[in-house]
């Protein structure tokens, strides 16, 4: 990673900074604190890029809604240790996990079909089309026939965020303007590449390799497990022809990409990235932190 102070910056406000956000399925919740934290430092992205759940959260994002918001829609969605019943019972966001599941009994492709949690994402967003966000967009999917990275940042929004998040063998596929699109996490897993027209970068990766103990895995343990291992060479390759100016990655210990229901800990995983975010744009944008 090239040294933060590799080039001259101006002040923060007149700096054109660029957000990559990562996919890794639930692990994806850490960036809503990277959003708070540059949130309550005043920064706004000039230019986000994102895969997968990086797509989900920076369209989300992008399209004016607040990260607190954000949170509120995930903690609406969740049980957290401690809760009591009669809280449990007043989240409405619950019932939501049943009805986001369209399986994909008769067809070819994944398990799932994708279009109810689209349909959901649609209301949260609130725009249909690149061009009604507040702030410029870029998402990636790959060409499953050719292995191209397709990079959609122009156009309707929803098909860019639906191909992006579909993870072989879980969600069926897109069928888009002729091409078959797939989870672009098989081509680029955190798009910093994507942000050179900004001054500076952050990339934020979700990724972690497969936690087994010492046990064989099991059939999609393993599938899932070498989609992790290919994606982290691939971010790594990708960090090492483009360095970003702030990388951050999480320690996760364990969290698996389906471990919604643990929103709880991956919220306390990205605190100390989140302080690391905070003290390096305090030294190299010369912001006023507290």
């Amino acid at each position: 990673m090239k040294s933060l102070f590799s080039k001259q910056l101006p002040k923060a406000n007149k700096t054109k900074i660029g957000l990559a956000l990562g996919g890794g399925g639930a692990r994806g919740f850490v960036h809503i604190p990277v959003l708070q934290t540059l949130d309550d430092l005043g920064v706004k992205p000039a230019h986000i890029s994102g895969t997968s759940m990086g797509a989900i959260i920076g369209a989300i994002y992008a399209s004016g809604t607040s990260p607190q918001a954000i949170r509120e829609i995930v903690d609406s969605m969740i049980i957290y240790k401690g809760e009591g019943f009669k809280e449990i019972l007043q989240k409405r966001g619950l019932r939501k996990w049943f009805e986001l599941i369209d399986p994909n009994f008769f067809k070819k492709g994944g398990v799932i079909k994708g279009n109810k949690i689209v349909e959901f994402l649609r209301e949260i967003i609130g725009v249909d089309t690149f061009e009604e966000l507040q702030i410029p967009l870029s998402i990636v999917a790959t060409d499953f026939h050719t292995g191209e990275e397709v990079v959609f940042d122009s156009g309707p929004l929803m098909p860019a965020i639906r191909a992006s998040m579909s993870l072989p063998g879980l969600f069926e596929p897109v069928k888009h303007e002729g091409r078959m699109l797939i989870d672009g996490g098989t081509v680029n897993p955190v798009p910093h590449d994507l942000l050179l027209d900004t001054d500076f970068v952050i990339a934020v990766d979700v990724s972690d390799l497969p936690q087994t103990n010492g046990q064989m895995p099991s059939m999609t343990d393993a599938l899932m497990g070498a989609v992790e291992i290919m994606g982290r060479q691939l971010g790594d390759n990708r960090r090492a022809a483009y360095p970003p100016d702030i990388f951050l990655r999480p320690d996760f210990d364990g969290v698996e990409m389906t471990d919604f229901h643990r929103a709880e800990k991956i919220f306390a995983d990205a605190q100390p990235i989140c302080q690391r975010l905070k003290a390096e744009l305090k030294t190299t944008l010369r912001l006023a932190v507290v």
